[in-house]
């Protein structure tokens, strides 16, 4: 009997703990210091690379760098509180970036797109931005330069769009009640997002 009474005691003392915790980080991104936007890089764009292609030239490099350089100098500057995700930070808003890059080596040309999804700090889905931008260059004459160069466009042209939409800049500003649960930036990658189709796939 006494051994049932200790298990019932620790897990009403788990379970309080818990909430504590929850209740706690709550708080605390409600704070005047905490962030207002978290940005999530997928880790692949760290571990795998991509390639880029003429007739007789193949340039591999990994996206996830020059995004998170992107995202730190472009909305750093245009937005307050601006951070990169890590692991179990939490936000008034999550975005996450998803850059694609392409070559065109008939017309020499780099062109970038960033699609970013953003998420309320509780991981409610609100809007997505896409941006786009191109330049001319050789992918064998210090194609880092274009290609980091076009990454910073098409993260101004997200970043313009975000500014003109008054329900981005609620969602960043809001803040959430005290007894709402809040969502790990990286928890992003499991949060339903938009709709797709087929034709998202395609540049």
């Amino acid at each position: 009997m006494n051994i049932h009474r200790i298990a019932s005691s620790f897990s009403k003392a788990f379970i309080l703990l818990i909430s504590a915790m929850m209740l706690t980080q709550a708080a605390q991104a409600n704070e005047p210091g905490s962030k207002k936007i978290l940005v999530y890089i997928s880790p692949v764009e760290y571990t795998h690379s991509v390639s880029l292609t003429n007739a007789y030239y193949q340039y591999w490099f990994f996206q996830g760098p020059t995004i998170e350089h992107a995202a730190a100098q472009i909305l750093g500057a245009q937005f307050e509180g601006v951070s990169m995700c890590e692991g179990t930070s939490t936000g008034n808003t999550l975005i996450w970036l998803k850059p694609t890059m392409f070559y065109n080596p008939l017309m020499g040309v780099f062109y970038g797109k960033i699609t970013a999804n953003v998420y309320s700090g509780s991981g409610k889905y609100l809007s997505s931005y896409v941006g786009r931008s191109e330049k001319t260059g050789f992918i064998d004459v210090y194609p880092m330069q274009s290609i980091d160069a076009v990454y910073k466009l098409t993260m101004q042209n997200v970043a313009d769009k975000m500014k003109t939409d008054p329900a981005f800049q609620v969602a960043m500003n809001e803040s959430r009640p005290g007894n709402e649960a809040v969502t790990p930036c990286g928890l992003v990658p499991i949060l339903q997002g938009p709709k797709t189709s087929i034709i998202d796939h395609f540049y």
